[in-house]
């Protein structure tokens, strides 16, 4: 565990460090964001971007921006839960869901406070509403772009391909990610953000 001083600084850190790397990977990404968005555009009709609801620190609610990777009003028309094969996904969707760029606008959301790079991944309220005391945990602290969690099933949607039940397979899976995050969130480090986010890059290039 940190030391108390050490625990004390590490939010002040984390955050400094969030707003710097949020907004240079704005400016650095914003040339390959337009390009997105106008391919987004002309391939299929609806909004550039989709803000997804999802359950923050201390279990407020907020909009979290992502491209849009299905057809406008997927949510609508079918479960919250998404495998890879699902009818929905526009073929550039398709292939952001793969490449992760559909997560780029999310770098806002850690540029405002309501995320950070590193963290428990945030769920939609449905999912949320299913945690148990211990899982509540993970709503201590800023939910994030990625995690060890996020890692780990990276092909989560191709998992999902194979299950029979699409929300009972997405459940479990559900489960194993948060005794990673309540893992994760026991012992604190920049240090251990830092090489969280060099395997995440690590794995989107390979």
């Amino acid at each position: 565990m940190l030391s108390d001083k050490s625990a004390s600084l590490y939010p002040f850190a984390k955050r400094i460090f969030d707003i710097f790397f949020a907004f240079l990977g704005l400016l650095l990404f914003l040339p390959l964001m337009f390009i997105i968005s106008i391919v987004i555009l002309i391939t299929s009709p609806g909004p550039i971007l989709y803000p997804a609801t999802r359950v923050g620190k201390d279990g407020k609610l907020f909009k979290m921006y992502k491209f849009r990777t299905m057809v406008k009003d997927a949510d609508k028309i079918g479960p919250l839960v998404t495998a890879g094969n699902d009818p929905r996904i526009t073929p550039i969707g398709r292939f952001l869901r793969k490449s992760k760029w559909d997560e780029l606008p999310s770098l806002w959301n850690v540029l405002k406070g309501d995320m950070s790079f590193v963290g428990p991944r945030p769920e939609n309220p449905k999912s949320a509403s299913l945690y148990n005391e211990e899982q509540k945990k993970v709503l201590s602290v800023k939910p994030g772009i990625t995690s060890l969690a996020t890692i780990k099933y990276r092909n989560e949607e191709d998992i999902l391909e194979e299950a029979e039940s699409l929300e009972e397979a997405y459940f479990q899976i559900m489960q194993d990610k948060l005794n990673i995050e309540l893992e994760y969130i026991q012992n604190p480090s920049l240090w251990n953000d830092i090489k969280i986010i060099f395997q995440t890059l690590k794995e989107i290039v390979r």
